[in-house]
Formats: C-alpha cells, structure tokens, sequence
C-alpha cells in the first residue's frame, strides 16, 4: 500500500474546499491532474480519522452520532473520486490511467477497514438492538437505512476471523485492481482495433456525413484514409449500411475478436484471474457463488430466480431468431452481388462459417444462413423493402440538439414541467460536454445536466450515465447529473445526425438522469440511482418510451436542412416496426447475460485455468441454454464484456431485461391513463424517480402501480408472447 499523506490538504488545492459555483459543481478551470493524488491520499486519512471518532465514540449509540455520521464522513475523498473516475471514463490519459492504477489498491484496503471494523458493527447492532425493544423509533428511510448498514457490513465480511478477514482484503484488493486493468486493455484494445479504410468506394453505402467522420477520425490519428471506430457492443453501426461484404467482414472480425488475440491488449488471461478470484471471495463469504452473493443484494434475491426467467426467454427469443433468419437467408440469396468483390466470399454461409470472426463455436449445422456480419446489413434491406423505410432515410430528420431539446428534454417538460436552460457560463470537463441548468416549472432550481454525446479517443466506448454531485437532505446539496454517449463527432460546423438507436440510446440515458436530477432524500447513499442494480435501468427504459410517442416524433424528427417534418407516414411505419428484428435483439442480450451467470456460476475449483479455454467456455455455455445460434453472437463476447469485467454490473447484466418487466408494465400503465400527461409524470415521479433508495424498490414500484410487476406485457414487446420454442407460431 502506498503511503498515506496528511489529512490536511494544501489550501491551494482547489478538492480543499467545497465549489463555490452554482450546484457545487467542481471548478474545472482550476482543476489539474496533479491535484488529483494529493487530494485522494488526503481525503483517504481525513475519512479514516473521522472513522476513528466515530468508532471510539464513548456515547450510546445514536443515529446522529453512528447512522449520519457514516453519512457525513468521507466528503473530501467523495468530492475528488466524482472527479477522478468520471474522467476516467470520458477523458483518459497515460497519467490517469497510472494513478488508477497506483490508488486501486489504496481505495480497496481504505473501504475493506471501514467495512470489516468491528467497532462500527458493534454501534450498527447497538441501534438495531435499540429498534427491536422499542426504545427508538425510526422514520421509513432511516429504519432501511438501518437494515442495509447491517446487511452490508455483515456482506463485507466483518463477522469472518481475522485471518479471513486478511484473505478478503488480499481478494478486494485483487479483484479492484483487475477490474481497472480491463478496462484500460479494452480502450486500448477498442482504439488499437479500429477499422482503417484506405479506398473510399469500400465505404459505399455509408451516408456522406458518416464518410466525413471517417476521415476526421483518421485524421485526428494521423492516419491516410478513412478510421471506423468501434463501438462497445458486437455489432457495429456501420454494418447495416456497408454493401462491400469484404469491408462488413473486415469490420466485425476487428469487433469480435477485440482482447482475444495474443498481445498486450489481449483481455483473457485477466477474465480468468478475475472469474476465480471471485468465486473464491464468494465462498469464503459463505455464497454457493459470485452469482448467489450478487442477486442476495438485489432485488432478484437468488439465481434460481434469474435463470428461471432467462432460460424460459431464450428459447423463444432464439425461435423468433432463426425466423428472422430463414427471412434474411431468403432475401440475400436473390440481392446481386457487390460489384467489386465478385470473387469474395457469399453473403449466404452454411454451418458456423462467420466472415472475419473466429469460431465461436456456435455452429447449426448444415443449414444455410445469413453470416453475422452480414446480418444488420441485410436486417436493413427487409426493413427497408418491407416498410419501404430505411436508416439512411430516417438519419437526416434525426439530428441531434433537435432530438435533445424537441425530443428528450421536451418529453421532460411534458411529463414533469421542468424546463433547461444552457449554461455556457459554466465549464465542464471537457470542451465538448455542455451544461444546462434544470428548472421545477415554478422555477425553482433542481440541478445541472452534463451532456458529453461525442466519441473520442480518451473516452471509454457504449453509454452511461453518473453523478458529480449527489442530492442529499442532510448535506444541503442538489445533483449534478452527467450523461456519455458515443456519437461519431461530425467535421466543424456540420451537423451530428443519428441512427434510431442512438435516439434510443439518447431518451434512455437521460432516464437515468431524471433519476437522479429527481432524487429527493435525506441521506446521501439514498440518493438517485443507488438504488440495487436489477433496478436501476427501470427508469431509463421507461423513458425510451417517448422516443417512439407520435406527437413528439412530428416535433423533434424534422429534415436538418429544410426544417420539414418527418412525413407522418414515415412514422407510423416507424412505430409498426417497432418489432421488426426483435428476436435478433433479445437474442443478443440474453446470449451475454446468460454469459455473465455462467462465468459466474461456478465454485473456485471449477473456473477455467488458461486463457485459450475462454472460447471453448462461451461455446459451451451459449450451447446449455440453446443460443448456439451462429449468426447472433453475444451483445458483448467475454474479451470486451466491460460491463461485467471492468464495470459494475458483475453477475447482474440480467438487470436489463429485469428491468424490462417492470418498464413493459409500467408502459402499458402509462398508455392506460392517457400516456404523456403532467398527472402520470407526477404519479412516476412522486413514486418511483424521487424516492431513490430510501425504501425497497419493489415495494415501491408495486405502491405507483397497485400491484406488483407482470411479465405478459414484456412478452408482447418483444414479440415472443407467440412463438414457441421450435420456431412455429403458435
């Protein structure tokens, strides 16, 4: 462990004192990399003395002097992390990436002794022994609050002796270290992997603004030519508009095989590490699992409770799947053939052959079908032939400060009545994240909302969303909210058009906002979306509804140069489609989730040893659960699974379709009482978005419903409410 400093940070550092700016938001313009360091070793050794008052504190125990003093304790070390790690994410450097790696093993080690101190548990039993002979009575969020400080110490393993306790440290230590690792091997792997196109007619297909991103990116890499940057998930945007079959193979190989290669970037040998190292941190915490000790903390409670979802969905979704299939097949058999690359290999392969990929050990055998990198490309020519509606159609009325403000923030207003005025006074991190200020329809001030929509090099690939500031009653302090996207950065000066799932993607991260802009509790561990992790995606799929709502669409999808709106035939076969290529979607994503359990399902001496079994161990897990479906390959293979090996959703990528449940349903409630009305926005709001964590989020959501979550409204979503497990109709 590296040396602690004093807690007494130089006053010139500006983490020393809280932002005098509006919302506290951090002082970039006086903020510098050397500034981190000292501020987390000083904010470690501050947050360890206020413990140690805590600990040693010769009064009973209270809840102001044991509950909210947890809750105080910590704030320089918090003000500095918020900083730390959202750069980290959206604007990364060598220097950066060192420290993580530096301080990782601090960080663990500083948690581990707050959690495992046997002091403070004694304080927490103290006040629940208090609550059970009725000499103190709490209020609903404390009383949780109460409960889960219990729950997680005893997770934290302070009850385990004292040399397990030595050996959970060394496991914390461990596996924070390798999650941080990953994450740096798959943005080098991400950026490494990077398509380079040197023959502009290998981009036909690509609309010119997208061939004009091409060429900035490579540009700004010193590169000849165009760059096709990657993407987070397997399949890449551009796949659905590229008609040279030998590009689109070219372009999915560099996606699926990103971290399996041999090579400094390659990701494998730090999954097999990670996998055992926390199967052996379960076990030691009494858990059959790494998967059982995730859903125990979850609202999902046990495996059997995932698996039995997942594995009776996947069945279904992979029938509806190999329809979708059989369909492409059919259509690409009769598509003419790219002129220039008469020689290259089919659009239409038999068996497990996937163009560019390595075998994933997902073969059908001897039927004929449609490659995986040829799949969104011929996805999109049956749309467009049979809704006679293409992505290239759509892109041009989809442009992206329209979206945002007729579509995402417009849909808010509607909903809540909050309103969002620019900030360009104030300065973010980074000189394309903007900021706008967030307003009660009465004016009263709510919070900053941070939007960085553009990929760049230093940022981490897919779409998130974090605080920089928490809202807390107790602290006296309203959210700073940032969202990341990974939006193609158009040339200077033009503008930045969208595919529809970036339009999804734009309505469901700032869902995740609205969580948190909207969090009204006490405490700070309550706030926004600390909340478990089976349930914090429930709001942001609720509000990728109002992406597809008719009214908005007429407002926010309008042609970028003549201001013309999307005709409206074009959205009612937007909206029909809805469905179009749904078994593909479900497919994917229960491919990876199924994934995730399985790395995760195993005792310490079953994980895999070696790196080169990583493969040969997705093929056979995908094979259990009857995904084996070679033209879909998992949303996110294992070698770039940043979810689940680098972020925070270890055994719990299940959440989303979780989740979905919860959003299907809610939907459906929506619809029933007149949709987009400031009466529903206020019901939801009141009831799920401001309550945070501040009680049990079922039981929330069942209190906003009147009853508790049905799964038949997900299954008509996606299509699977009629089809059986053999593919036929039922």
């Amino acid at each position: 462990m590296g040396s602690m400093t004093s807690p007494v940070l130089d006053p010139t550092n500006p983490f020393a004192q809280p932002s005098a700016l509006p919302y506290a938001l951090p002082d970039f313009t006086k903020i510098a990399f050397e500034h981190l360091e000292p501020a987390i070793r000083a904010g470690i050794a501050q947050e360890r003395q206020e413990i140690e008052a805590i600990a040693t504190n010769s009064e009973p125990a209270t809840v102001a002097n044991t509950l909210e003093a947890l809750e105080r304790s910590g704030d320089l070390l918090d003000r500095v992390l918020t900083v730390f790690f959202n750069q980290l994410g959206s604007d990364t450097h060598d220097g950066l990436d060192q420290l993580e790696e530096d301080i990782t093993p601090d960080l663990s080690a500083h948690s581990d002794a707050i959690e495992m101190d046997g002091r403070l548990y004694a304080r927490v039993l103290d006040l629940v022994a208090q609550v059970e002979a009725g000499t103190l009575t709490l209020d609903g969020p404390t009383a949780y609050l109460l409960t889960e400080t219990e729950q997680d110490f005893r997770r934290s393993g302070v009850g385990l002796a004292p040399d397990d306790q030595d050996t959970l440290r060394d496991l914390n230590s461990k596996i924070s270290s390798l999650e941080a690792r990953f994450g740096r091997l798959l943005l080098a792997g991400t950026n490494d992997a990077a398509v380079l196109i040197e023959d502009a007619s290998d981009l036909d297909g690509l609309a010119p603004d997208s061939i004009a991103a091409a060429a900035q990116a490579a540009t700004a890499r010193e590169h000849e030519g165009y760059l096709l940057e990657l993407q987070l998930p397997s399949q890449q945007g551009v796949l659905a508009q590229l008609t040279n079959p030998r590009t689109r193979a070219r372009v999915h190989a560099a996606s699926v095989t990103r971290g399996a290669l041999p090579g400094e970037n390659d990701t494998r040998p730090v999954i097999i590490e990670l996998v055992h190292l926390r199967a052996r941190k379960a076990q030691l915490l009494g858990y059959e699992h790494y998967a059982a000790y995730i859903a125990a903390d979850a609202t999902a409670r046990t495996t059997p409770a995932i698996m039995g979802m997942l594995s009776d969905l996947a069945p279904k979704a992979v029938a509806n799947a190999r329809l979708e299939g059989a369909a492409l097949a059919d259509f690409a058999a009769k598509a003419p053939t790219h002129d220039d690359v008469a020689s290259a290999a089919p659009a239409v392969v038999t068996g497990d052959a996937t163009p560019g990929s390595r075998d994933l050990g997902t073969g059908t055998g001897t039927e004929t079908e449609v490659a995986a990198a040829d799949w969104a490309f011929y996805s999109e020519a049956v749309r467009a032939e049979r809704f006679n509606l293409s992505d290239s159609d759509l892109r041009p009325y989809l442009e992206l400060d329209t979206v945002l403000t007729r579509g995402v923030f417009a849909a808010a207003t509607a909903l809540y009545g909050i309103t969002f005025t620019p900030r360009p006074d104030l300065v973010a991190y980074h000189p394309l994240a903007r900021i706008w200020e967030v307003f009660e329809a009465d004016a009263t001030p709510i919070g900053l909302f941070v939007g960085d929509f553009f990929t760049r090099e230093s940022k981490s690939g897919g779409a998130w969303m974090n605080n920089l500031v928490d809202q807390s009653g107790l602290l006296g302090r309203k959210p700073v909210v940032v969202n990341n996207l990974n939006i193609p950065a158009p040339p200077a000066g033009e503008p930045a058009l969208l595919t529809w799932d970036e339009v999804i993607t734009l309505f469901h991260e700032f869902g995740h906002a609205l969580h948190g802009l909207f969090s009204n509790v006490y405490y700070p561990s309550h706030s926004g979306t600390n909340v478990p992790r089976d349930f914090v995606e429930y709001p942001s799929q609720v509000n990728e509804m109002w992406a597809w709502d008719r009214g908005l669409l007429a407002a926010y999808a309008v042609h970028v140069e003549t201001g013309e709106p999307m005709p409206s035939e074009w959205i009612d076969t937007l909206v029909s489609s809805r469905q179009f290529n749904e078994g593909f979607a479900t497919t994917e994503y229960l491919a990876a989730a199924l994934l995730d359990q399985a790395w995760h399902q195993m005792g310490p001496d079953d994980t895999p040893t070696s790196p080169d079994d990583v493969e040969a161990f997705e093929a056979r897990a995908l094979a259990a659960v009857g995904l084996d479906y070679a033209p879909v390959v998992p949303r996110y293979r294992s070698t770039y699974f940043n979810h689940i090996f680098g972020g925070g959703y270890s055994a719990g990528y299940y959440s989303y379709i979780w989740s979905e449940v919860l959003d299907a349903d809610t939907a459906m409630w929506f619809e029933s009482r007149g949709g987009m009305t400031i009466e529903n926005g206020r019901a939801f709001r009141d009831g799920v978005l401001s309550v945070g964590g501040s009680l049990d989020p079922i039981e929330a959501f069942a209190a906003m419903r009147g009853r508790h979550a049905e799964i038949a409204p997900l299954l008509v979503r996606r299509g699977l409410s009629e089809i059986s497990p053999d593919g036929v109709s039922a």
